[in-house]
């Protein structure tokens, strides 16, 4: 089964990547934009027998090495391969 994970800061936490992006949208003709967040995506190959254990070992690893749960939020789902 493939994981697809996506994590991003939590919106009480500065995100400098995404306030530069922001500043930036007016100078390449995007003004309609603004309050950019950057995140990642995160695929995973996942071995279970079934959708539910893929999606606890997909959490289990997103609470234990993907995300940093103080200032990131995740979410995921899974797919059949």
């Amino acid at each position: 089964m493939k994981g697809s994970a996506i994590k991003t800061l939590k919106t009480d936490v500065l995100d400098p990547q995404g306030k530069a992006v922001s500043s930036n949208m007016k100078n390449v003709g995007l003004p309609q934009i603004s309050n950019v967040r950057i995140g990642k995506h995160i695929e995973l190959e996942v071995i279970a027998s079934d959708e539910k254990k893929a999606s606890n070992i997909v959490r289990d690893a997103c609470k234990k090495i993907l995300a940093n749960e103080i200032m990131e939020s995740f979410e995921f789902d899974i797919k059949k391969s």
